[in-house]
């Protein structure tokens, strides 16, 4: 039996609300659907205006009721209420009456006593995100390690040079941030038929300003390009490759911070009456200065700073053009200084200052959700509400990583009740909005790789799998498609093995492709709503639905109990069963549920 497939369900979707971009004063239809067996006999929605809840009833909608949209068969009972969005976030929730009591229904899922409105439905009334984002797949490529064009440019004192396919990445201590393999991005342009072939049409690079390290966030400039990656010139002949194949390409920004050789910082610790002193954070007794996590070649922008306001909305303009957005690297702190919080505040303002077509995603390493839906970042790179939990459901057997992405302990074996748990209490806490323009990721090259975490090619695919179905935008680090392995950030940024077919692992490519193929090929798994029908300790169950399809995911970590499918079917991806959702696993299986 699936467990949940008999609970009343709303989402964000287009399936369950009239207006996805919403304007101040706009009237919105918003539809629930409960099935009979739930016993509702009247729904009213509870919105909150101006602070104030209030109170409007849903009638029920007889055409949907009857004619059976959804594909769940004829016992659904639709019901819709029309609301206003009276403030920009706007709230709202439904109140269910039923022959056992009121039960409320909130993004959290159903509960039978009150509760406070952090997990309330949202709409959202700013400036929508790109069109495009909606259907990005995004391909994080690190410079120094995806590419090379074969340019021979004289190195400079700091870096330490590495054979590409003979000598393995330092994983820690001494020279793992000096260590240099020579990539560009004229290396880039040369391998985006892997990117496009593998589903991905937007490129996402990390820092390519010039810098003192192969990371390059401790930037030395923003006014140019690092000559190591080919200088302004490589990055216009890039953005023109990637525009001319009608991908996009994105790059990324530190707002909290530059490097300690950057003239903004360099002026402002050698004069203390130089303009720039006002740009970074100095103790009036001793001289020193505030740096991200106090290391000194990082010192931390302040955001009071007129300058800072005006410098670097300037710099993300500047490089528009070749990009189509940036990624925010350390945007949970940008702002954060003590006493001073200004991160919404900064956020706004970035946006305000890029324009209505440009993306803008957060880094964010644990709970981004405060920091969604007030006309600022568009998403955040959601480790929180899908890596987390997706590594505590599919780790391997005898995993040892120290930590758990910064969490001491290492990884927890957890089950799928609890995984579910986390990322539905995540999504609750953020508009349908930005969960979709949020990039779901199972790694990153601040982290180990999903092959080590997951330990097997088998565990790996069921992680991809949801990473494909699940709502929201994949990131996919560029050589996880390979398999490639890594116990941290710094191991994970082994440069790619296009020479090296022994770290080539053909069948996760093609899976890859097939499921990121699948993604592109059918709406309903990026622009449909998400209702979860089952979850046990070894299988997650959901469903995909749009007004034109349903499909509906089994994930599998270990073999279980066969479980009914809930009506006629069509195999769509690794099944024939049109009638069981089969109990052997590992195993990513979807089907497309007959109306």
């Amino acid at each position: 039996m699936l467990l949940f497939a008999g609970e009343p369900h709303h989402d964000g979707s287009a399936l369950y609300v009239s207006e996805l971009a919403p304007s101040l004063g706009s009237r919105v239809t918003v539809r629930l659907r409960a099935p009979r067996a739930a016993g509702v006999t009247a729904v009213h929605v509870r919105t909150v205006e101006d602070g104030e809840p209030r109170y409007t009833e849903a009638a029920v909608d007889e055409l949907r009721t009857s004619s059976d949209v959804t594909g769940y068969g004829p016992d659904d009972v639709w019901w819709q209420a029309e609301i206003t969005v009276v403030n920009p976030v706007t709230r709202y929730r439904f109140l269910l009456l039923t022959a056992r009591g009121q039960v409320w229904l909130t993004a959290g899922g159903l509960v039978a006593h009150d509760l406070t409105d952090d997990t309330d439905f949202r709409l959202v009334a700013d400036e929508p995100p790109p069109s495009w984002m909606a259907d990005a797949i995004v391909y994080q490529i690190f410079p120094d390690r995806f590419g090379r064009s074969g340019a021979s440019r004289p190195l400079p004192d700091w870096a330490l040079p590495r054979d590409w396919d003979r000598d393995p990445v330092i994983p820690s201590g001494p020279g793992t941030s000096q260590q240099f393999y020579g990539g560009d991005l004229d290396g880039v342009v040369r391998h985006l038929d892997h990117v496009q072939a593998l589903g991905a049409d937007t490129v996402y690079l990390t820092p390519i300003f010039p810098a003192r390290s192969n990371h390059r966030y401790d930037a030395a400039a923003f006014d140019r390009i690092d000559p190591l990656l080919g200088g302004e010139e490589a990055l216009r002949r890039l953005g023109d490759a990637v525009h001319e194949r009608g991908m996009r390409l994105l790059g990324d920004i530190t707002t909290n911070h530059c490097g300690d050789t950057h003239p903004w910082f360099t002026a402002a610790v050698s004069d203390v009456n130089a303009p720039e002193r006002e740009m970074f954070f100095f103790d009036p007794d001793t001289g020193d200065y505030e740096a991200w996590f106090g290391v000194k070649t990082l010192p931390k922008l302040n955001w009071r700073s007129d300058l800072v306001r005006s410098r670097v909305p300037a710099v993300l303009r500047r490089w528009l053009g070749p990009l189509d957005g940036w990624r925010v690297d350390v945007a949970n702190m940008t702002g954060r200084h003590g006493a001073d919080d200004l991160t919404h505040e900064v956020a706004a303002l970035l946006r305000r200052e890029l324009g209505p077509g440009v993306a803008l995603v957060a880094e964010h390493s644990h709970d981004a959700t405060g920091d969604l839906d007030r006309g600022g970042w568009h998403g955040t790179m959601n480790y929180g509400g899908f890596t987390r939990p997706v590594w505590t459901w599919l780790r391997g057997p005898g995993l040892d990583l120290p930590q758990f992405l910064g969490v001491p302990g290492g990884v927890p074996a957890r089950d799928g009740t609890a995984a579910l748990a986390t990322v539905r209490s995540f999504a609750a806490r953020m508009s349908w909005r930005s969960l979709v323009h949020s990039w779901q990721l199972l790694d990153s090259h601040d982290t180990p790789r999903i092959r080590t975490v997951t330990g097997s090619r088998a565990l790996h695919l069921v992680a991809l799998g949801l990473q494909a179905t699940l709502p929201g935008t994949p990131m996919v680090f560029a050589g996880s498609e390979f398999g490639l392995t890594g116990v941290n950030g710094e191991h994970a940024r082994t440069p790619m093995p296009w020479e090296r077919p022994a770290d080539q692992d053909l069948a996760t490519l093609a899976a890859y492709r097939e499921l990121f193929g699948l993604r592109r090929a059918e709406p309903a798994l990026r622009h449909g709503g998400l209702r979860w029908l089952h979850a046990d300790a070894d299988h997650l169950v959901f469903a995909r639905e749009s007004e034109a399809e349903t499909l509906l995911v089994s994930a599998r970590r270990a073999p279980g109990d066969p479980l009914p499918l809930p009506g006629p079917a069509t195999p769509v991806y690794n099944t024939s069963d049109t009638n069981t959702i089969p109990g052997d696993g590992p195993a990513l299986r979807i089907w497309r549920l007959t109306r």
